[in-house]
This record gives structure tokens, sequence and C-alpha cells, in this order.
């Protein structure tokens, strides 16, 4: 096989292969022998066929199928043998072929381009550290004590209060009509948090135990009677029972019930939860930071073809009337993702990088445990979806990549309070804001990245 450089001009290059004719020759003797055993034809014995009988029926199926192969093995090496990065699929131009002829082909590529990196040492980044102070974590407990509240039976003389429940009967009626499921028995309901109907609370304030109340109150827009939607109802209500709610001190037993060893165990276990809620969060912003400073530090050409195919995806999930719209707009994400998805790829392979099948499925278990009574659902789900696992990795693939860059990077650890993590998260959020209905693109793919075994 002869391989020559035709032309090479910024990431398109082209070039000449030339496989002789003995090779292809000794390729197609070869397979006629392997037929030989395999084809079974009337008034030969198995195995007996001669190969030019096996030829002149399936000669051309077997031409054709040996030059596929001759195309597929001699392409690849020819690219291999001249280290190149191809981007896309090749295009092959077949220009001399046929029995007893050499095979002469082109092959026209687009590659990647070459990445000199910044060395990650020089980029400064601010990674937030979040400071739950104790008055954040008394105000979370009480909210869960005040969750856990028990209740406690009225005196017959004592009226309703607000933080009460109500425990009634119902029948109801509209325009003095009954209608479907115009009754209810032993409806609860807490005065204060109108969850029933609005306004039902504020109309039994001030009712008693065994007490008739009639209520008025007019029924809401999603009612699933739509011809009741917005219509006056009266409920006639017969209070079965009154009870108040009774407060829940938090001390040991409190603690042990909710599964801490004590007090101090639980505000410990509660402040890792509110970091926890907000951790994710800002990860993300320092992630988006440090992509947006690498992008930005970066200068490289961009293989039209990806280009093209990404945009494709982006535009994938939105209207027809927005992608014109949003052409400018989807490019220039497009650029985006695979500019980035290259250097990310850069430093990963200049730091030998990869994933193990083990981190595969230490994820996977981590995800089992963290969904209890799903745990078959989700291993059924990674088995029937090699897509899932390949998303997966790649993910995987992406935080290692980042949490290399960040242990190279001079990061700034800045702390932050609870409410200014929320500002900051509030501002992000409406800073990534995109008009346009490629969400689900986003989801799908953030970045480019090759997914390592």
């Amino acid at each position: 096989m002869k391989v020559r450089v035709n032309s090479k001009k910024g990431l398109k290059t082209t070039l000449s292969v030339l496989v002789d004719k003995k090779t292809i020759q000794t390729k197609l003797d070869k397979k006629l022998h392997e037929l030989q055993h395999k084809v079974h034809l009337k008034g030969f014995r198995p195995g007996k066929v001669p190969p030019n009988v096996i030829k002149n029926q399936f000669g051309k199926a077997i031409y054709g199928e040996v030059i596929d192969s001759i195309l597929k093995e001699s392409s690849a090496k020819a690219i291999q043998d001249n280290k190149l990065k191809v981007a896309g699929q090749p295009k092959i131009d077949l220009k001399t072929f046929g029995e007893g002829k050499d095979l002469d082909y082109t092959i026209e590529l687009e590659t990647l381009p070459e990445i000199k990196l910044k060395p990650l040492e020089s980029f400064k980044i601010t990674d937030y550290e979040i400071s739950i102070d104790q008055n954040t974590i008394d105000k979370r407990i009480d909210e869960i004590a005040k969750g856990q509240q028990n209740f406690v039976e009225k005196k017959e003389n004592e009226k309703s209060e607000n933080g009460d429940m109500v425990v009634f009967d119902y029948k109801a009626k509209s325009d003095g009509k009954d209608f479907e499921g115009n009754e209810g028995k032993n409806i609860q309901i807490i005065l204060g948090r109108d969850l029933f109907i609005k306004g039902f609370d504020e109309k039994l304030l001030g009712v008693k135990k065994n007490q008739n109340k009639l209520v008025e109150v007019t029924l809401p827009q999603n009612f699933p009677k739509k011809e009741l939607a917005n219509k006056i109802a009266n409920f006639d209500c017969k209070i079965i029972d009154l009870k108040k709610p009774t407060e829940v001190k938090v001390n040991e037993e409190f603690a042990k019930k909710l599964g801490a060893k004590s007090v101090d165990d639980l505000k410990n276990l509660v402040k890792k939860q509110i970091t926890n809620e907000y951790k994710s969060g800002l990860a993300a912003i320092t992630k988006t930071n440090i992509l947006e400073q690498i992008e930005k530090s970066h200068s490289l050409d961009l293989p039209p073809n990806l280009i093209e195919q990404e945009t494709k995806l982006i535009s994938q999930s939105q209207k027809k009337e927005d992608i014109e719209k949003n052409k400018t707009q989807n490019l220039n994400l497009a650029k985006s993702r695979i500019k980035t998805g290259l250097i990310l790829n850069e430093i990963a392979e200049k730091n030998n990088l990869k994933i193990e099948e083990s981190e595969i499925k230490n994820e996977i278990e981590k995800q089992i445990k963290s969904m209890p009574g799903q745990e078959k659902m989700v291993m059924e789900y990674y088995q029937k979806n090699p897509s899932a696992v390949s998303s997966l990795r790649g993910a995987l693939y992406e935080e290692k990549i980042i949490e290399l860059i960040k242990n190279k990077m001079k990061l700034n650890i800045k702390k932050v309070t609870l409410k200014e993590a929320e500002e900051i998260l509030k501002n992000f959020s409406q800073k990534s804001k995109i008009p346009t209905n490629n969400s689900e693109s986003k989801n799908k793919k953030k970045s480019k990245i090759k997914k390592k075994k």
C-alpha cells in the first residue's frame, strides 16, 4: 500500500491511497478458499466446490466484499500512519478499481485543530465555600419540629384558632343543587394553611366541637367539575373534633427520633444538609467560570462539519419558526461547546485521564442507594440502555477533568453566608437564561467530550 498527502490546507487534508492488484488478488483467493468450506452447490460434495465455480457464481459479490474490507483497513491505516485526528466521517472517492486492477482512491477529511494548552497554573478562579451560622441551623430545626407537631383534644367549650386541627363532615350544594362528590367524611385541615379551598379556613375560626357551621366559598378555577369552577357553593359542616398543637421540644429524645445521636449531632447533620443544598449550585458556578476562562484563553480553528452537527443538535428541540430566529445564537453556542470540549479532551489526554469501569459501577451503586425501593429499576435501566452508561461515563469523565483543572489552577476560596449564596445563585440563574427552546439539547450535551474507557 502506498499513501501520499495530496494537499493540506487548514483543517482539510486529502490523501491518495494505492493498493496494488497483487494484494487484492491475494485477499480474493483467501476469500474464495474460505467459501469452499461453506458453500453447498448441487453436484459437489461439501468443501469440494472448485474456486472457479464459486467465482463464476458469486464473483461480483465476493469482489465487492473484499474491496469494502480493503477500503476500511487501508483508509484506517493511512490515517493512523499520518497521525491525523479526524473530525467527522472521511469521504472516500474511488479513482481506479476492478478485477485485475490496482485500487486507487482518495480520502478527503477534516482534522481536529492542534491545541497549544495554556498553563493551567496561570488561571485564577473563585470557588465558593458556604458558611452556615447557628441561627440558620436553629431556624431549620424549629421548622422540622413544627412539622413533627402532635395534636391534643381541645376542651368542649374551646373555640378553634389558627394552627388548630379541625375534623369535620360536610355536604355541599351549588345553586341549591347537589353535585357529584359533594360529600366528605372526617376531613382534616389545619387552620391557617388554606389548603382545602381558598377562604375556607377563615370561616372555621371560632367553631366548637359538635357545632354545625354553614360555610360559603367560591369554588376554584381548577375545580374538577369544570361547570362548577368559580361558582359559589355552600358547605354544611358538622365539626366532629377539634385539636390544638402541642409544642415539640428540641431535646435529646427529639434528636434520636430523627436518627441523630444527640442534639449537637442533629445540629451537625442539619448544617451538613443545608451546606449540601447549596454546594452543587455553587460548584456549577465555579465550573462555568472555569470553562469560560479556558475557552476565552485559547484560539482554535474549528472543523465545519462538527459545527454543523452541533448546530443541528441544538436546533432539534426548537420549533421550526424559532430555528431561523435563533440561527446566530445557535451557531455561537455550537462553536463554544465544540471549542470547550476539544480543549477539555486535550487536557485529559495530556494528563492520561480515563474512566475505569469500577468508577462507573461505583456511581451506579451510589444512585441505587439514593433511591431506596427502586434499586431494581435503576439497575435494569442501565442494563437495558447502553447509551445511559455512555452518558454516565461522559459525565464522570468531564467531572474528573474539571477536578484536575481546579487542583492546578489558583483557586480563591471565598466564604459566603447563606444570604450571599442565595444572591450569587440567583444572579447566576438570571445570567444563564437563554431565550430559546434548547434546554433539552443543553442537558444532552454540555460539551463535546470523547468518552474514554
